[in-house]
């Protein structure tokens, strides 16, 4: 009886190692994700995009400051979604599921306040300028 319990939990212990190395063989090292970030202008674009370049892991990053869409490309073995996002709103800028501390927000230039109604009003009309 005991060599069968030994021989049944050394095949459980054979099968639960071989399933950890099939998850992390299932980490894409070339991920693409795209989510939403709020900012208003060029410069907002160059801290968002820097903030995510400098997590490790992250191959490339260009956010679009009218869609306010990012568009990231990363190794999951050795990032996570939550850690980019995370990076993100430390720098002061709000994502879906991660709001940016009112510190962080409070560092972002006057200019880039997205939170502020005017501010972006003042955007918008900058743009409609250049257009004309």
């Amino acid at each position: 009886m005991k060599k069968t319990i030994l021989i049944f939990s050394a095949l459980l212990i054979g099968f639960s190692n071989q399933a950890q190395d099939i998850q992390e063989v299932e980490k894409n090292k070339n991920a693409r994700v795209a989510f939403e970030v709020a900012g208003i202008c060029g410069m907002c674009k160059k801290r968002i995009e820097i903030a995510a370049l400098k997590t490790k892991g992250v191959k490339f990053a260009i956010w679009d400051v009218k869609t306010h869409q990012i568009n990231i490309i990363l190794d999951e073995r050795k990032t996570s979604l939550h850690i980019i996002k995370q990076n993100i709103a430390n720098i002061g800028h709000d994502i879906k599921d991660f709001i940016a501390s009112k510190e962080a927000y409070a560092s972002v230039h006057p200019c880039c306040k997205y939170r502020d109604s005017k501010i972006i009003l003042d955007h918008e009309g900058a743009l409609k300028k250049e257009k004309n």
